[in-house]
């Protein structure tokens, strides 16, 4: 965590006190001249509220992490003296229970949220996750609520092989075709029993209310709650060769957008911060756009309209054009240079952004823009990282102050809990609990949840290999007792249960194979990568009812919370030489190849060539789990500080080559003792054992603002 003082770079100068708060220029700038006006807030009374806000939740914020280490702390001790015990029986629990990290399950309760939108309560379907720093990608993801089922399978790998030529490719049209109607038979089925490829006229349904609207000739149904567009064009060159004249089927895909202001960015200092919010205003106003290159031709991006359509019985109406968008603040350990407190220490980011993304949301309350986000009147903030009930209740009431700062109704701000640390997974009922009021979505993750696996066990013993935590009992059982949890506190049909995302965007074949798991598993959104990951994603919840899914799983009883403690230590034999070499290199490979973007360029997120060369979408979490994997190796001897050292080495050089074709990439392997980069990556391996719960950011944070200092 930065220190006070360590990030000013001597520019004393570019800061501005406000209501007793010294405050970066640009970002006092944004807020008077761009944030405030149109919200009805004045500046004075803003920075009065929100310095009253600071030094009553600072140091509150800062006990909480004390907490924090505390408990890390007894962890390490009780490990440590019961080392390779995999742990899981009742003296674990017990122990647990009597250090204040596990706490008594709530009564009985169902959440009670409010008026939160159908995408998040009452709708299932895909969420996509974007990094808030790149205009066109935020635009791609928000317009990612259509997208044509052809374009998706064509040209991706869903389908084998690939477009022959660079032109229109006959035989993978028909392909293409053959498939989208197979689907329909399952989403849309056509009356007495016909098949769509078959069809030569006007569809007729076998459930007639199926159909509830059409522009022009375009059929609007809806399925499982989700809309399907069927494109009729026989002057379109698709539809002129369709017996039906069906020339694209639309599916309504991302249902909800997170836009990110945590894992997926690298952002460090009030320049950062201010683009971040700057994106987000764009978003919140309806005035986003985006201009850019493509195929030689200059391009300009921005947020799609609404869609109109007339009703059976002629009425007309409109269906959403962009996916709802959530914001993802950082979490409670980072603090920011943007705002210093009375006592020149750094304000908690967490609670900037808390401020900062509400008062931008209500410029979408108050329905000034263009466009609406929401159309029940809430504001959507994701918090991640959150250890326990203790910091769920914390942010309640940080989101009650926020509100009362802005002049919103109780409530108006919803939470979305990630269920990504091991204390959380552990009292996951009474966090949500805490958040009963303004809760609209949990979820689960293997990345974070793993990083947070190892650390909480760091002394316990040397963990298994990454590929055999995948197949541990303590994550089965977490993934279980998420859905089950969920269901059990009243989230079906009131807000999302979530599932993680799929890494790989260029493996949809694979994903349309896998990823039905998510629904079937009674969760009601899962993340995906790419619009055409939603779109194709979207298929699944087509096929499974998820409502049906839950109302079965909510007859099963909760998973014991016995195996979610059971520890993923490494089998008592151990691991053969080129086992563990392997592993090493695979570590240092993917922590290295998202460490040089990150340090170097700035990118939080972006697709990532792993050690095979399969692209990857990775972010902050990939590194947590790997830097922590190898920390924990290292500790117990597995795989020693040399081998390390020249694992990083070898694998610098692997991502050289597998960066050489970009031109703003720093080759580390030539200088890696003066390459920040590589220094970043070795003080997270090195240093890991001791950093706060595994996470990277406090040193990512430091290693960066070196890099920008050089330029």
């Amino acid at each position: 965590m930065s220190q006070p003082g360590e990030s000013e770079m001597g520019e004393r100068d570019e800061r501005i006190e406000r209501a007793g708060l010294s405050v970066d220029r640009t970002l006092v700038a944004f807020l008077e001249e761009e944030a405030l006006p149109g919200t009805g807030i004045a500046a004075a009374p803003f920075w009065d509220g929100a310095a009253a806000l600071l030094a009553r939740f600072a140091p509150e914020n800062r006990a909480l992490l004390a907490t924090r280490d505390r408990l890390q702390a007894k962890l390490d001790a009780w490990h440590a003296a019961h080392a390779n015990q995999a742990a899981g029986g009742e003296a674990y629990a017990d122990f647990l229970r009597e250090i204040g990290y596990r706490v008594p399950e709530p009564a009985p309760f169902a959440i009670d949220p409010g008026a939160v939108d159908a995408e998040l309560g009452r709708i299932a379907g895909p969420q996509l996750v974007v990094p808030v720093l790149n205009a066109r990608f935020l635009l791609n993801a928000a317009n990612a609520r259509w997208g044509s089922l052809y374009d998706a399978l064509y040209g991706s790998d869903a389908i084998p092989g690939a477009p022959d030529g660079p032109g229109y490719d006959p035989a993978r049209g028909a392909a293409v075709i053959a498939w989208a109607k197979a689907f329909l038979d399952t989403a849309a089925p056509l009356a007495g029993g016909q098949r769509w490829a078959a069809l030569r006229g006007a569809p007729e349904f076998a459930d007639p209310a199926q159909r509830v609207g059409r522009a022009g000739e375009t059929l609007l149904l809806r399925h499982h709650g989700l809309h399907i567009e069927l494109v009729f064009d026989r002057d379109s060159p698709i539809g002129r060769a369709d017996p039906a004249g069906l020339a694209d089927v639309r599916l309504e895909s991302a249902l909800s957008t997170i836009v990110d202001l945590e894992d997926s960015v690298a952002a460090v200092d009030a320049a950062d911060k201010v683009a971040a919010y700057r994106n987000w205003l764009g978003l919140m106003r309806g005035t986003l756009t985006a201009t850019f290159s493509k195929d030689g031709r200059p391009m300009r991006r921005a947020l799609a309209p609404d869609r109109a359509y007339l009703a059976p019985d002629g009425t007309s109406f409109t269906l959403p054009g962009r996916a709802l968008l959530l914001v993802r603040n950082v979490g409670h350990l980072m603090t920011t240079p943007a705002v210093r407190l009375p006592d020149g220490g750094e304000a908690p980011e967490g609670l900037l952004d808390a401020i900062v993304t509400s008062l931008i949301a209500l410029h979408d309350l108050r329905g000034a823009g263009p466009l609406r986000n929401s159309r029940a009147g809430a504001v959507y903030i994701v918090k991640p990282k959150m250890h326990g009930p203790e910091e769920a209740a914390f942010s309640n009431r940080l989101f009650d102050a926020v509100e009362d700062l802005l002049g919103l109704a109780r409530h108006s701000i919803k939470i979305g809990v990630m269920d990504e640390e091991r204390r959380t997974s552990v009292n996951l009922a009474a966090c949500i609990h805490a958040v009963r009021h303004r809760i609209v979505f949990i979820n689960t993750g293997f990345l974070d949840r793993n990083g947070d696996e190892i650390h909480s066990a760091m002394r316990a013993g040397p963990v298994c290999a990454k590929g055999a935590m995948k197949r541990a009992s303590w994550l089965a059982a977490y993934e279980d007792r998420n859905v089950q949890i969920g269901l059990a506190c009243g989230l079906a049909g009131r807000a999302q249960i979530g599932k993680g995302m799929w890494a790989a965007p260029d493996r949809m074949a694979d994903m349309l194979a896998e990823k039905e798991a998510h629904p079937a598993s009674g969760a009601s959104t899962a993340w995906v990568p790419s619009p055409t990951a939603a779109t194709l994603h979207a298929t699944h919840y087509h096929r499974v009812d998820v409502a049906a899914r839950q109302a079965a799983r909510a007859q099963e009883p909760i998973t014991p919370l016995a195996p979610l403690l059971t520890l993923p230590l490494a089998p008592a034999a151990g691991y053969a030489p080129a086992e563990i070499e392997a592993e090493l290199e695979n570590n240092a490979q993917g922590l290295l190849g998202y460490v040089v973007r990150w340090i170097d360029q700035g990118v939080g997120c972006s697709k990532v060539p792993d050690i095979h060369d399969i692209g990857l979408m990775e972010d902050r979490a990939t590194l947590r789990i790997s830097s922590q994997h190898i920390a924990n190796w290292l500790l117990h001897g597995v795989v020693t500080a040399p081998a390390v050292e020249a694992a990083l080495r070898r694998m610098a050089a692997r991502v050289d080559a597998q960066n050489a074709g970009d031109p703003l990439y720093r080759p580390m392997g030539p200088a890696v003792e003066t390459s920040l980069a590589f220094q970043a990556a070795r003080a997270l391996i090195f240093e890991g054992a001791d950093q706060p719960n595994g996470y990277t950011e406090p040193l990512l944070h430091a290693f960066r603002r070196r890099a920008k200092a050089r330029v």
